[in-house]
């Protein structure tokens, strides 16, 4: 293991472990739609896309606790734990909340840090905000119609974005042939 692959590592298991995984899931009052991952004026949202909201009740429903926690309460997922990072197949990474197709596998690479990971998202799929959670400043990443959180972007990736899209496995459903 060289020594970036040991500090990716290490950094991925600090992010872990700051962020732990919560005792029990709190409804918000009045169990009204979580407005998380709305539509920034940088990412144009494409005409014909309708937006889903869904009560925390709902998701709670639709989601495993292990993905209401990283979609819904801006978790991580352990690192080398999805087997999403070892998915070669041609085909597409949609939502697991709205199955939205976020990515495709022609994008996908290896980048060696324990999460599928992604140089460019598809067309009008996704939006970004600031996080400033840890005490380096990040770029998180959203479903643009679902707005689940997903994971974040950084800007150590291969060509030709330059960009590292670092995405939970348990956001994901893979869809393959397309």
């Amino acid at each position: 293991m060289n020594r970036r692959d040991f500090l990716k590592r290490c950094a991925s298991l600090a992010a872990f472990a700051s962020t732990g995984f919560p005792r029990s899931f709190a409804t918000p009052a009045g169990d009204q739609p979580h407005q998380m991952g709305k539509p920034l004026p940088d990412n144009p949202v494409d005409g014909g896309m309708v937006r889903i909201e869904r009560t925390e009740t709902e998701w709670k429903h639709l989601l495993t606790p292990q993905q209401f926690w990283v979609m819904r309460l801006r978790g991580t997922e352990p690192p080398f734990s999805s087997p999403l990072d070892h998915e070669w197949a041609k085909g597409t990474y949609d939502c697991a909340g709205c199955a939205l197709p976020l990515f495709s596998s022609a994008t996908k690479f290896d980048s060696h840090t324990g999460w599928p990971s992604f140089y460019a998202p598809l067309l009008h799929a996704i939006a970004t905000m600031p996080d400033h959670e840890l005490p380096e400043p990040r770029t998180e990443v959203h479903c643009r119609r679902c707005g689940c959180h997903l994971g974040h972007v950084f800007n150590d990736g291969p060509p030709p974005t330059g960009l590292r899209y670092c995405i939970n496995g348990v956001a994901l459903r893979f869809v393959g042939g397309k």
